[in-house]
């Protein structure tokens, strides 16, 4: 048995009572996440498993200087993440910047960003299930690569499936895990940096190592936004929490901690453990590439089995971001449906409050991008992979485009609401549109980001096209509210 959620018409907010007071769920899906897991959520959020594997090449492209693109990239996504907050706790949806740029914006622009970010984590969810199954096939050699991808998937699903408690419980556990692995190799690293850690095999330069190799900007100055391009998509995931407050019992109340907090959390768990790198280690040091730069790090300290510690780190990082990936994927979806921008079965639950049908979705196209990666890796998966590449900047200047819109709104309708509030509105909030709409400028320049940015923009453009013909249709009267054409 299932309860169906109401759709909205165009334009218009959910049919039935007014809703813009509630501080629980949203209308089908259940409470189910706990204030620990929201906190665990939020904290490991930001620690995607791009940043264990790919720091290497962004330090051998920028040396020292890389630092500063990681300071650079933290910022921005601690003003995203701040008016993002402001929006989310006077609003807290399930659709999360989707939902606010339908109502700021216009429904072209939630349905657009709202599917868009679909593809995006439908994507990774087959570059982290190969990533682990490329692991696991290390352990188990018996087993071959593609009966793990569809092993792990199978697993994550059936957990997505039983309830938002068990996703929340399996993700308190990955993000814990990770935590207290990065919280501990910042601690053992400066440590050993410092020259007090007992046993170390590294020297202990302290601080020399940042200029002891051609200086602080070995590569030049420029090498910072050439950095900037490298590290700007390990921070995707930070915006997960704002999704799933929505079942939470007090959203407001998580989005306010969440928000807060995301400033310590990028200095610590980004730029604590590169500064743990670049000081243990010069930049240039060949084993940063041979090995990634915390195996490296670790060995340089004489951790035994540094290698396998850090690939039981990685699948965890990984299995993390699937978990996390399926099911903001599969909310974007339910709020979709239930804005009458995605099939009407998205919009559904079952009794224990879960969109099935939108998780079940996600995990068909998700099960068919990790069948183009393993048929046509070069091809086809490579185009997935390029078009949704530059969708984390496109998301994040919508966000920053729809608070511009929704503080009024939010001072209009309900002013005690806004108790999170973006710093020196409105100016911080263009200054950090002029950032992104550099980087994505600037990516132009560079052979692989130009690909990415030129791609993803096409696929904008045609889910752009399509959200205006149908808005068109809609006001002819073609196509009925709250359905969607197929």
């Amino acid at each position: 048995m299932t309860s169906q959620t109401t759709l909205a018409g165009p334009g218009r907010p959910p049919e039935g009572p007014d809703r813009s007071d509630r501080t629980g769920p949203e209308e089908g899906l259940q409470a189910g996440l706990k204030n620990r897991h929201l906190s665990m959520i939020a904290i490991g959020g930001v620690i995607g498993a791009g940043l264990f594997v790919g720091s290497s090449a962004g330090i051998a492209a920028a040396g020292p200087a890389i630092l500063l693109s990681y300071a650079l990239v933290g910022l921005m996504v601690v003003f995203v993440m701040r008016m993002l907050g402001e929006m989310a706790a006077a609003r807290p949806a399930s659709g999360s910047f989707s939902a606010y740029a339908d109502q700021a914006l216009g429904r072209w622009a939630g349905f657009s960003i709202g599917w868009l970010y679909w593809f995006f984590w439908v994507v990774v969810l087959a570059v982290e299930a190969t990533a682990g199954a490329k692991i696991l096939e290390n352990w188990v050699p018996g087993v071959p690569q593609w009966a793990w991808a569809l092993i792990v998937m199978l697993v994550l699903t059936a957990t997505n499936l039983v309830s938002v408690g068990s996703y929340g419980e399996f993700e308190f556990w990955f993000a814990g895990i990770k935590v207290v692995a990065i919280g501990a190799f910042v601690l053992i690293g400066l440590l050993a940096v410092f020259g007090v850690l007992p046993g170390s095999d590294n020297a202990g330069s302290g601080l020399a190592h940042l200029t002891d190799t051609g200086g602080f900007f070995p590569k030049g100055p420029g090498a910072i936004l050439t950095g900037v391009l490298m590290v700007v998509f390990s921070f995707m995931g930070s915006e997960i929490v704002t999704l799933a407050a929505g079942e939470s019992e007090n959203p407001q109340r998580a989005v306010q901690k969440a928000t807060n907090s995301v400033i310590w959390r990028i200095a610590v768990f980004y730029l604590g453990s590169i500064l743990v790198v670049l000081t243990l280690l010069p930049w240039n040091d060949p084993s940063i590439l041979e090995k990634g730069s915390y195996v490296a790090a670790l060995d340089s300290i004489g951790i035994p089995h540094a290698g396998q510690v850090m690939d039981v780190i990685v699948l965890t990082a990984v299995l993390s971001c699937l978990n996390s990936g399926l099911y903001t994927a599969s909310r974007m979806a339910f709020s979709l449906g239930h804005r009458g921008d995605a099939p009407k079965a998205f919009a559904r639950t079952n009794k224990r409050g879960v969109p099935q049908a939108a998780i079940l979705s996600s995990v068909v196209f998700g099960f068919v991008a990790v069948f183009f990666n393993y048929q046509w890796p070069d091809t086809v998966f490579a185009f997935l992979l390029n078009s949704s590449g530059a969708v984390a900047l496109f998301v994040w200047l919508v966000i920053c485009f729809t608070q511009l819109r929704m503080r009024a709104i939010i001072l209009r309708e309900s002013p005690e609401k806004l108790v999170v509030r973006m710093w020196l509105f409105p100016y911080l909030t263009w200054a950090t549109i002029a950032m992104i709409s550099f980087v994505l400028v600037y990516m132009l320049t560079d052979d692989a980001g130009r690909e990415q940015v030129l791609l993803s923009l096409l696929v904008a453009v045609l889910v752009v096209a399509v959200s205006l013909v149908r808005e068109a249709r809609r006001r002819r009267g073609d196509v009925p509210a709250g359905t969607v054409d197929s």
